[in-house]
C-alpha cells in the first residue's frame, strides 16, 4: 500500500536519511524503530510530502506520489498524526473533529461516528476544550481526526510518547481493530519496542538514517530488536 524505495532526505546540506527502503502492506501495521536522531520522523515527513525527497520514490497504492504536495497525498488516502498529541487547543473536541468531517462531505458524519466508536471515552469529552484534555485523550483525538479523512494509509509518529499505560493499550487495540477490519495500512514510528512489535506484522530499525535490521513482527522478536538498537 505504501512503498518507499531508495529514499534520501535531508535538511539543507545535511543528509539525514540514506537510501531507505520500507514497505507497508495493506491491512497490516509496519513499525519503524530507532533511537532519537535515527531519522524516523524525517522519513515520515518525506513520506507525507512535508520534506522533499532528494532521490528515491514514494509509491501510494502503486501511484508515484514523490512530487505531490501534502494535501494531494491526503486526497489519495494518506493521513499523518505527528508527534506531540497536536490539536486546536481553544476548540472543543467536537469542533476539532467537525472541522475535518465538514471537509469530508457526505461521508464525514459516518466517519466521525466510526472514529468515536474506536475511542468511546471521547464521546463524553466532546464539549471540552482540547487544550484541557490529558495527553492520552489528545492523542486519541488526533488519531480520530485523521481517520475522518478516510485514509488508506495511516502514519503515526510516536503515538505512545508520554501517555499513561491504560491509554497506550486502548490505542494498540484501536490500531489492531482498524487493520483487522481491512482497507487500512498503518506505518508506526515507535521507541516503545514492546508496543510496536505486538502491533506490527513487520519492523524496521533505523540507525543514523539507514536500515540496520528488519523482519517479521511479534513480541518474540523483542530481543533481536533491542540488540539491533543497542549497536
Amino acid at each position: 500500500m505504501l512503498r518507499l524505495t531508495g529514499v534520501h532526505v535531508g535538511y539543507g546540506r545535511t543528509s539525514v536519511v540514506h537510501g531507505v527502503d520500507v514497505e507497508v502492506e495493506q491491512d497490516c501495521v509496519t513499525a519503524v524503530m530507532g533511537h532519537n536522531g535515527a531519522g524516523k520522523t524525517t522519513l515520515l515527513r518525506a513520506a507525507v510530502g512535508l520534506l522533499p525527497v532528494r532521490s528515491g520514490t514514494v509509491l501510494l497504492a502503486g501511484e508515484d506520489v514523490t512530487r505531490l504536495r501534502p494535501h494531494q497525498r491526503v486526497r489519495r488516502g494518506l493521513a499523518y498524526v505527528p508527534q506531540g498529541q497536536q490539536s486546536f487547543g481553544t476548540l472543543t473536541a467536537r469542533e476539532n473533529l467537525q472541522l475535518v468531517a465538514d471537509g469530508a462531505g457526505a461521508a464525514g458524519k459516518a466517519r466521525m461516528d466510526s472514529a468515536l466508536d474506536l475511542f468511546p471515552a471521547l464521546r463524553e469529552l466532546l464539549g471540552r476544550r482540547a487544550g484541557l484534555l490529558s495527553g492520552g485523550q489528545r492523542q486519541q483525538l488526533a488519531i480520530a481526526r485523521a481517520l475522518i479523512t478516510g485514509p488508506r494509509v495511516l502514519i503515526l509518529d510516536e503515538p505512545t510518547e508520554g501517555i499513561q499505560p491504560n491509554v497506550v493499550q486502548e490505542i494498540e487495540d484501536a490500531i489492531t481493530a482498524l487493520t483487522a477490519a481491512g482497507g487500512l495500512a498503518v506505518l508506526l514510528v515507535e521507541q516503545h519496542v514492546g508496543f510496536a512489535l505486538s502491533a506490527a506484522a513487520r519492523y524496521y530499525v533505523l540507525e543514523s538514517g539507514r536500515v540496520t535490521s528488519e523482519g517479521a513482527g511479534g513480541l518474540e522478536r523483542e530481543g533481536d530488536v533491542r540488540a539491533a538498537m543497542a549497536l
